[in-house]
This record gives C-alpha cells, sequence and structure tokens, in this order.
C-alpha cells in the first residue's frame, strides 16, 4: 500500500515533438510557472545569455538544439512532476525513445 500511495503522488510528461518546435521553451516555462525556476533560460545558441535548465551540454548550447533527453522534477498540487525534454533531431531519437518507456504521458 505504502508503494502505491507514492506512485500516486508522481506523475511523468514527456515532451516531444520535431525539432524547433519549442520542446525546450515549454519545459522552461512549466518550470518556472511550477516555481521550479526564478527565470527561464533562452535558446540562442552560443548567444544566450542564461541557458536553459534542460539543455546543460556544451554541445547543446552551441548548437541550441538538445542532444539528450533530460528529467527536471517539480512539485504541483501534492505531486512530483517530471518533465522529460526530449531531443526532437532525428539523429538523437533513441533518447526520445527511452523517454517515452518510462512517461506516464506525452506533450
Amino acid at each position: 500500500k505504502a508503494i502505491a500511495e507514492e506512485v500516486a503522488k508522481r506523475v511523468n510528461y514527456a515532451i516531444i515533438a520535431h525539432p524547433d518546435a519549442g520542446k525546450t521553451t515549454l519545459t522552461e516555462k512549466m518550470l518556472l510557472y511550477g516555481g521550479a525556476l526564478r527565470e527561464a533560460g533562452e535558446i540562442k545558441g552560443k548567444g544566450a545569455e542564461k541557458a536553459t535548465k534542460s539543455d546543460w551540454m556544451d554541445i547543446e548550447q552551441q548548437r541550441g538544439i538538445s542532444v539528450t533527453a533530460s528529467a527536471m522534477v517539480f512539485e504541483a498540487r501534492g505531486k512530483s512532476v517530471t518533465l522529460l525534454d526530449t531531443p526532437g533531431h532525428k539523429d538523437f531519437s533513441e533518447d526520445t525513445y527511452r523517454s517515452l518507456a518510462a512517461a506516464d504521458n506525452a506533450l
């Protein structure tokens, strides 16, 4: 029973779409409005003043794309919400497929 109660407190969303659809921007805004960030980052490649939390690798920040999936967690309405920001480019689709296997829902 204790495990079922803990599972009921958690929800996972994989954010998937084609390249440049705004997956990381959506992730940043959800984290911002969920209270996990004080300020949302920007996706502008090398010129960004503040990098996004989910695109943390140097190559992601330089190219302005997600290369690997990242899991970001925040609390909302008594639930632990995990956002899985996934790559959109087909070269990195394996991480997207793995994220879908772990997700309860997809946006």
